[in-house]
């Protein structure tokens, strides 16, 4: 074997460890290249018919199968009702302090434990808005009381 083909080989081992390492799905088809250019050296090819191996079956599988296995590899991503709550206001049924770790609030029918998002205190009975959830907390602030006149 020339030592033109053990470049090709270290390149496609060179290649399947980048795949391994950041599973991104663009390293492997290069991979195979270097593989179809691995072949071409065996065979005899010159030097532009391996670049020619290399560059065409890397280009074509990357374009044609990486949107493929993208699909099936990618997890999928479940919104959840939770995240309707954002931006909804409710009434503080424990006094909310960061520091103490307590505080509820009652957001359409349910209750749910919760966090000042600005720190400050909030006391029971206050009406408070959604701005964050995160876990089974939700991070609220005090809604400005308006006077009507």
């Amino acid at each position: 074997m020339s030592w033109i083909a053990w470049i090709w080989l270290a390149l496609m081992v060179l290649f399947l460890i980048v795949e391994a390492a950041t599973v991104s799905m663009v390293s492997l088809w290069f991979a195979v290249g270097s593989l179809a250019a691995l072949i071409v050296t065996l065979l005899g090819g010159g030097l532009w018919l391996r670049l020619t191996a290399f560059i065409v079956v890397s280009a074509v599988l990357l374009l044609l199968l990486r949107p493929l296995t993208r699909r099936y590899v990618t997890p999928k991503v479940t919104a959840t009702n939770a995240e309707s709550l954002i931006g909804t206001q409710g009434m503080v049924t424990i006094d909310i302090d960061n520091l103490a770790g307590t505080g509820q609030v009652k957001l359409g029918g349910m209750y749910w434990t919760a966090r000042s998002t600005t720190g400050a205190p909030i006391p029971k009975d206050t009406r408070i808005q959604v701005d964050r959830i995160a876990g089974v907390k939700v991070f609220v602030t005090p809604v400005p009381v308006t006077s009507v006149v």
